[in-house]
């Protein structure tokens, strides 16, 4: 083997033992990944669903005021076209 792909083989093995010692050793069971405790989480969790069903709401209403907004241009167009 040569320097590089020994270097490699550590590298590997290195980040294999140290996801081993830390899965048997418990780790984050009780905390995420961002520190905060697994209540925290989901009270921003809920919150964060409530703002993703205002903005769906939201989305809903630009899309219908779009499509209105297409019809009623489509409506003119013929509107035009069909005077003499």
């Amino acid at each position: 083997m040569t320097g590089g792909q020994m270097m490699v083989v550590l590298i590997v093995a290195v980040v294999m033992i140290a996801s081993i010692i830390k899965s048997r050793h418990g780790g984050g069971h009780e905390r995420r990944s961002s520190g905060l405790p697994v209540t925290a989480d989901r009270g921003e969790t809920e919150r964060l669903r409530e703002e993703v069903k205002l903005l769906k709401e939201r989305l809903q209403v630009l899309e219908r005021i779009t499509v209105e907004k297409e019809n009623s241009l489509a409506r003119e167009i013929e509107e035009l076209r069909e005077r003499p």
